[in-house]
């Protein structure tokens, strides 16, 4: 699956060179819309689940649609590769289409007045169980995480692999958390994990599992 992926987008960066390339002498000098990424394998953290790195170059135009099917209904992202994030965007499509996220729970729900979140995409428990690898963070400190906001969770700089949260309410936190894009469909499944209540934990009363379990069944283009 993930040579699928590295073909696909290998030839859409060869078309968009060729289109560069053909193109008249004063566009021949534009470079074409792609960035460079770099996926660092973790040999003390190893994949939870067999996948394979993503291509290391990912366009920045366009936007793409992954609907995550959750036990509580089906939600819809529209990831910007335009927007400040292309490598978390190119890292969350492979991952999609590896099936990482496919049966996986997410490990943590906040409601609190300074954090309102799903936490999903670690494997094993909340922080535990990422892709083997991992990538820099791609943000520029004007970020903002309103509702609907999907972003990379990390456990510091530079530790972005699998995790990832939607915003249910606003997240009052720093522009540290590269930004995927925005829920354009199902805020409402959001709504009823959260109205199902949260298992207080170290972290709060309202920072903890969800109370009743939520699940990701499989998430499609």
């Amino acid at each position: 699956m993930g040579s699928r992926l590295g073909f696909a987008l290998a030839v859409s960066v060869a078309s968009l060179g060729g289109l560069v390339a053909g193109s008249t002498p004063a566009a021949a000098s534009v470079s074409p819309p792609v960035v460079m990424c770099e996926f660092t394998p973790t040999p003390d953290n190893p994949a939870a689940r067999p996948v394979s790195p993503p291509l290391p170059v990912a366009p920045t135009l366009g936007t793409m649609d992954v609907t995550f099917h959750f036990n509580y209904g089906p939600v819809t992202i529209r990831l910007n590769r335009a927007g400040a994030a292309p490598c978390a965007v190119q890292n969350m499509a492979s991952l999609v289409l590896q099936r990482f996220y496919d049966n996986s729970e997410c490990w943590r729900l906040t409601d609190s007045a300074r954090l309102g979140v799903l936490q999903c995409g670690d494997i094993y428990e909340v922080e535990k169980g990422g892709p083997g690898y991992k990538f820099p963070d791609e943000v520029n400190g004007t970020e903002t995480y309103g509702r609907g906001t999907v972003a990379m969770g990390n456990q510091g700089p530079g530790t972005n692999g699998s995790e990832f949260f939607i915003v249910h309410s606003f997240a009052n936190i720093p522009a540290n958390y590269s930004v995927l894009g925005q829920v354009v469909r199902g805020m409402d499944a959001l709504d009823r994990m959260v109205a199902a209540g949260i298992t207080p934990s170290e972290r709060g009363p309202r920072d903890g599992l969800p109370a009743q379990p939520v699940t990701i069944t499989g998430a499609t283009f």
